[in-house]
């Protein structure tokens, strides 16, 4: 599948400017913050989008924070290798489809292609393998045959299921009791009241041909994919075993994230990702910012509404990544204010010295993506009137971009 076009990336490096250090992460599996330092090149996987609605502000805080991450990685030095899905077949997409009467694919493509359109507005680095549900089906089927061959796999009607606990560390990744697990299983996807199945968390691998439902013909039968094989097939394509960050919001810790991975380690024995890292959630009006509830705040709205992309960037910015947070409408303003301030800044023909702000930048960043104290060192070094550095306007540009991705 096509992906969008990368923005160029000062590398600060190359300009002299040193590189930043070692950044540490949240892993959720852990509790902890880890850092994150592999040798030459790091890989990253981000579940992406189900293409049935427009990129609402939940989605750019996501992939705003991976585009932050890849960022201090490549100032430590580091090639990124980044893959991202897109569910391009699922029961959201196919229940919108109907319900509008569009055809499933050409909904899929128009909303993928406004999401493309979005992260290149935000100026998100693109993944170098962008691929849809649709053309992995091989990938699928040839990793639900060797989870067979584990005696992972049993059939309830024509379906196929993953037995979790043939996963001996299932529950490792959410750290959550088979009690809180059965809670939420129902409200994000899984079927736990399904007779037949062997155990109620057990998940489905392959589904079987509907009527009126798009299927593939493979040896399985006709069917398509589940949800949660579908990124575990495509994270061992791409990336392999123990790649370092499996990424995602936090509503996919249980049961997606659980469940790929240990789909991925009974297969492999190794480990599936180093590192769970998890954005919060974004709220509106009191509730989670969902196409479900239709309270939706649409990156593409703001911009037809004439909001510099920049100022969208910043306002999500303003927010620390793993927080949850609800969207204001002021939230669009103040980012304006803020956005004119540093461009004014960084025109002036002297500023504050710009080898502390990058430093305090990097600092921040490294510390598992501080995006809000990055910006209030950004706030101190602008308001400033009294040094007399004629550099220090280019080494904050060119550090805001690198580091924040903020054009200024």
């Amino acid at each position: 599948m096509r992906s969008w076009s990368s923005p160029d990336i000062p590398l600060l490096g190359d300009l002299g400017l040193g590189v930043g250090p070692v950044v540490q992460v949240h892993d959720t599996a852990t509790g902890r913050l880890r850092p994150s330092d592999p040798s030459g090149s790091a890989r990253l996987y981000v579940c992406g989008i189900t293409p049935y609605d427009a990129t609402h502000m939940g989605h750019a805080s996501t992939y705003l924070a991976f585009d932050l991450l890849q960022r201090a990685w490549r100032d430590h030095g580091l090639d990124v290798d980044y893959t991202q899905n897109v569910t391009d077949v699922d029961d959201p997409l196919l229940e919108r489809a109907l319900a509008t009467g569009i055809d499933w694919s050409d909904l899929a493509e128009r909303e993928i292609e406004l999401f493309r359109q979005d992260m290149t507005a935000l100026r998100i680095i693109a993944p170098a393998n962008y691929v849809g549900a649709v053309e992995t089906i091989d990938l699928v089927v040839s990793l639900i045959d060797k989870l067979d061959a584990a005696g992972a796999v049993y059939r309830v009607d024509d379906d196929l299921y993953f037995d979790v606990h043939a996963d001996a560390g299932f529950g490792a990744v959410s750290g959550l009791d088979e009690q809180a697990m059965l809670q939420i299983f129902p409200e994000r996807g899984g079927d736990p009241a399904r007779a037949g199945k062997k155990h109620p968390l057990d998940c489905l691998l392959w589904q079987a041909e509907r009527p009126g439902e798009p299927s593939w013909e493979t040896r399985l039968g006709r069917g398509r994919p589940g949800w949660h094989v579908e990124c575990a097939a495509i994270a061992l394509e791409h990336l392999g075993t123990a790649f370092d960050v499996q990424g995602g919001g936090s509503d996919l810790v249980f049961p997606h994230h659980e469940m790929s991975a240990s789909e991925a380690t009974v297969v492999t024995h190794e480990p599936f990702a180093q590192a769970y890292v998890h954005a919060g959630m974004v709220g509106f009006e009191g509730e989670k910012m969902s196409k479900s509830k239709g309270n939706l705040v649409l990156v593409s709205a703001l911009r037809a509404a004439g909001h510099d992309p920049m100022a969208i960037r910043l306002a999500l910015l303003a927010h620390h990544y793993r927080s949850d947070w609800e969207w204001f409408d002021d939230e669009i303003a103040k980012a304006e204010v803020r956005l004119a301030a540093w461009r004014d800044a960084v025109s002036r023909p002297l500023a504050p010295a710009g080898a502390d702000l990058l430093r305090a930048v990097r600092t921040a960043m490294a510390d598992d993506l501080d995006a809000p104290a990055a910006l209030a060192a950004i706030d101190t070094w602008a308001a400033d009137d009294s040094a007399a550095d004629p550099q220090a306007g280019r080494t904050a540009r060119t550090a805001i971009d690198a580091l924040l991705g903020v054009a200024l």
